[in-house]
């Protein structure tokens, strides 16, 4: 038999429908089970009773997991008339007290026991059971009655002060399905945002919703789409590329097969009393509420529960609930920067949002009281002061009052509602609004800390990333594409970079890059035509409004020219470009000076679309990457000049060209070991001395690199010299000794083959050839034999003292004398080594080819041997007598 208070349950009811869910006994799982129960009803269209179900479900949750220390299991059912909610723990020993005995249910004061009290208060009825294993308290909320299709009711209200809408009222209603893709598209959705439902049927919803809360700080489309119930404002980019503010409604639904979706009506945001959940209907006092004397927080009075979990949901139902409190036609909340100069606008509601988002107003707007956020304001007619609310200016309104933020003194931000009727606010209005402020001020801190932290979080990891990337390059042209595509979207809709190559030369527009595609040529076009920004190297951000100006300008020159007023639009491509490229760059621009090494090397640009503003944590940001990019682009500058300057010189060790030999075929083939090299140590000339005589050289110089080269620089210009003086081959080379020994510290040694060729009439040639510590030149003759054309002697560069001589060779037609440095001989694959041999054994298969053909195949040999690069310089000198013509 049941006792008195506590009654078993009954399930008389159908049930509909349920939900369940587990929760450990750790202090959090109070609040994730207040949240279930808050989804699951919302789910369901019970926003009657949420309320009072999740103050139930908190207590008798806080029993199990808390104070009686077990899992706590919740239980949801849904039926015909309300819903029944059932708590259950693991300590089936610890008994519920019962009314009427001796051992009472507890007090308010104390710790426990007031769960039982509030379901005694707040519950249509409510019970208790008890297993071997288990006791389950339940209880159960029955929905107000009310006439059938009736959500709540307002006041009657005249006609003229009923919300203004269009002549029809167009709903869009979307459908999504469970990967966020859009599956329905009705008529009123084409109508409203241009697209058929072709265009759109299929692709992602966030291809089209511009939300408005910075990334990674709240709530995102993706999360409100999974939420079994959601209304707010955001924007959808329409055909035209223009964001049309909308106010949305999203239900969460599945199929007869258990499939979920997401439907979504849409109107537009000036209309949103169409879709709008009504308020319930506030209690006359701000402190308490009748209903068994149920304490109550002033916060949750004013913001209604549950509180929206981010910033921006919190500063949206603030400015919402600010204008119905005090029935008003908008609201508006700016947030105070950390030096208390300036109030940023971040939530409104009745005004123009996307124009006055993250715009800046100074708190010292004027003297006086009333000039200043700190102090509470009533303007009863604005029209007689211009300008006391810049806010406020061109939008229609006349009466207004603000009061301030503050917590522990310090102001924190501005709340304002105004009207467009003068005279309508008193200080009556202002007082119970700065008492809503008031309540709000330290919730709204909070948040508004938690977004800064978690944005400057966000900020580090992206500054680390960037830092990689540019650190990553020395291209100049790779460097300016990585930092436009690091502010685009990330930072801006839009930038372009512009570079300054010395200080006499004029900024220069280098790159440009919009987040859509479509619109970079316009982009590009439009700022071709304007003056660049002064390379002014004050750090910071500064405003640039010579874009905007430029683009309404020739949005306008467009739009007369399609009415016949004009000539042609200065941006070309016709009205639709012009006007898209217009609104493309319509809102705030500003520029950041990219300084290295004290100079300005260029300007950072970076722009938004039409009417929409930068705000304070994003610009340090940019700041901050800014410094970063012109240190990165400054080092790609360097490099660029260090590089061509190297080339130039590399360049001019070279021969400026071969000399064409009659009746003897010459080929080349030069390969440079390290990155950006042109010249090593390895060098080859070829070069006439005297009618009918030319001189050639091969060698090898210690080492690569420019302390090489140089020696290389030395031994080439010294060979020339030497021998059109007359010097025999190993005169030339014991004056080269001297000289290379000459150098002292900086001398290195050198292998060298020189030799000098004459072209006989009986189509052989003779040459005389001394090979000075180099590997030996191969003479492949007509049979395919292959044999050394010259014996070994000293290298150059070791000893003072050398004895040279020079052999003679005469090479006949067919013959090839092929001559390599040891980059050649000495290429490696593990142990093994090409050496002489292998040379030679490839020089046997190249009878018959032209001198072109021969080096080329032993080069491709080489390039064979080896997987890996090579690690040293090589060259490839081969001289062929052809065979004469038949």
């Amino acid at each position: 038999m049941a006792e008195p208070g506590v009654e078993t349950r009954t399930r008389s009811s159908v049930i509909t429908a349920r939900a369940a869910a587990s929760f450990e006994p750790v202090g959090r799982s109070v609040a994730t089970a207040r949240a279930f129960v808050r989804d699951t009803l919302q789910g369901w269209g019970y926003s009657d009773v949420i309320d009072d179900a999740v103050v139930l479900t908190s207590e008798l949750v806080t029993n199990a997991v808390v104070h009686a220390g077990t899992t706590a299991d919740v239980l949801c059912l849904r039926t015909e008339t309300g819903i029944r909610v059932e708590v259950g723990d693991r300590y089936p020993e610890r008994e519920v007290p019962l009314q009427g005995t001796a051992e009472s249910f507890g007090s308010p004061d104390r710790e426990g026991g007031r769960g039982l009290l509030l379901c005694a208060a707040l519950a249509s009825r409510w019970g208790v059971e008890y297993t071997p294993t288990h006791k389950q308290v339940w209880f159960q909320l029955d929905l107000p009655e009310r006439p059938v299709g009736a959500r709540s009711a307002g006041p009657v209200i005249p006609v003229e002060l009923l919300p203004v809408a269009d002549a029809q009222v167009r709903v869009a209603t979307i459908q999504i399905d469970r990967t966020g893709s859009i599956s329905s598209w009705n008529e009123d959705a084409e109508i409203l945002f241009g697209y058929a439902a072709e265009q759109v049927t299929g692709k992602p919803l966030t291809d089209f919703a511009a939300w408005p809360h910075t990334p990674g700080t709240g709530t995102g489309i993706a999360d409100a789409l999974q939420l079994s119930r959601w209304e707010g404002s955001y924007g959808i980019r329409g055909s035209d590329g223009r964001v049309i503010p909308v106010y949305a409604s999203h239900l969460r639904v599945r199929d007869p097969q258990g499939e979920p979706s997401t439907v979504c009506l849409l109107v537009r945001d000036d209309e949103r009393a169409i879709l709008q959940t009504p308020l319930r209907t506030p209690q006359d006092s701000t402190d308490s509420y009748s209903a068994g004397n149920r304490s109550t927080d002033p916060f949750e009075v004013f913001i209604g529960s549950p509180a929206p979990d981010d910033l921006d949901g919190l500063l949206q139902r603030t400015v919402e609930r600010a204008r119905d409190m005090l029935d008003a036609d908008a609201a508006f909340l700016l947030l105070a920067t950390d030096d208390e100069t300036e109030l940023e606008v971040r939530a409104t509601t009745g005004l123009p949002s996307a124009r006055q988002r993250f715009a800046r107003v100074p708190v010292e707007a004027g003297t006086g009281r009333y000039g200043s956020a700190r102090m509470p304001a009533v303007h009863e007619d604005l029209a007689a002061v211009p300008g006391a609310v810049p806010l406020l200016s061109g939008t229609g309104m006349r009466s207004v009052v603000t009061v301030p933020l503050k917590v522990e003194g310090r102001l924190t931000g501005s709340l304002g509602v105004s009207a467009e009727a003068p005279g309508r606010y008193s200080n009556e209005e202002a007082l119970r609004l700065q008492f809503a402020a008031d309540r709000i001020a330290l919730a709204v801190e909070s948040a508004r800390l938690g977004e800064l932290e978690r944005l400057r979080r966000g900020s580090l990891s992206f500054l680390v990333e960037a830092s990689d990337l540019l650190a990553g390059t020395l291209d100049r042209d790779q460097t300016l594409a990585l930092m436009a595509q690091m502010t685009v979207p990330t930072l801006a809709t839009w930038c372009a970079v512009y570079t300054i190559a010395d200080q006499a030369s004029d900024p220069y527009l280098s790159y440009v890059l919009h987040e859509d595609e479509e619109r970079i040529d316009g982009l590009k076009a439009l700022l071709s035509k304007i003056a660049p920004p002064e390379p002014v190297p004050t750090p910071g951000a500064r405003l640039w409004a010579a874009p905007g100006e430029a683009a309404h300008q020739a949005a306008l020159r467009s739009s007369m020219r399609s009415l016949g007023l004009g000539s042609t639009p200065a941006l070309g491509g016709g009205i639709g470009t012009t006007l898209a490229t217009a609104a493309a760059v319509g809102g705030e621009t500003v520029v950041l000076p990219l300084v290295a090494r004290n100079r300005v090397i260029g300007m950072l640009t970076l722009g938004k679309p039409s009417d929409d503003h930068f705000r304070q944590e994003i610009l340090e940001l940019a700041e901050d990457l800014s410094r970063r990019a012109a240190l990165a682009l400054d080092n790609s500058r360097l490099y660029s000049e260090r590089m061509a300057i190297s080339r130039s010189l590399q360049r001019s060790l070279l021969p400026p060209g071969l000399p064409v030999v009659p009746n003897v075929e010459v080929e080349v083939i030069y390969r440079a070991a390290g990155e950006g090299n042109e010249v090593g140590g390895d060098f080859y000339d070829l070069f006439p001395i005297r009618d009918g005589a030319y001189g050639f050289a091969i060698g090898d110089v210690c080492g690569t690199g420019p302390e090489a080269a140089a020696v290389t620089g030395l031994a080439r210009h010294a060979l020339r010299l030497l021998a059109r003086e007359g010097f025999g081959g190993p005169a030339v080379l014991e004056r080269l000794n001297a000289a290379i020994l000459d150098e002292g510290a900086r001398s290195r040694f050198l292998t060298l083959l020189y030799g000098e060729l004459w072209p006989q009439e009986d189509g052989s040639a003779v040459l005389k050839v001394v090979c000075a510590g180099h590997p030996l030149p191969l003479r492949l003759r007509q049979d395919g034999t292959v044999e050394p054309a010259a014996e070994p002697q000293p290298l150059l560069g070791v000893m003072e003292d050398l004895e040279l001589y020079e052999q003679t060779i005469t090479l006949d037609p067919g013959d090839v004398l092929l001559c390599v440095t040891d980059g050649i001989t000495e290429r490696r694959e593990g142990t093994r080594m090409l050496g002489d041999d292998g040379l030679a054994e490839v020089l046997t298969t190249c009878t018959g080819l032209t001198a072109g053909a021969v080096a080329g195949r032993v080069l491709r040999a080489v390039e064979r041997f080896a997987a890996e690069p090579a690690s040293d310089d090589m060259a490839i000198l081969v001289m062929r007598v052809p065979e004469p013509q038949k």
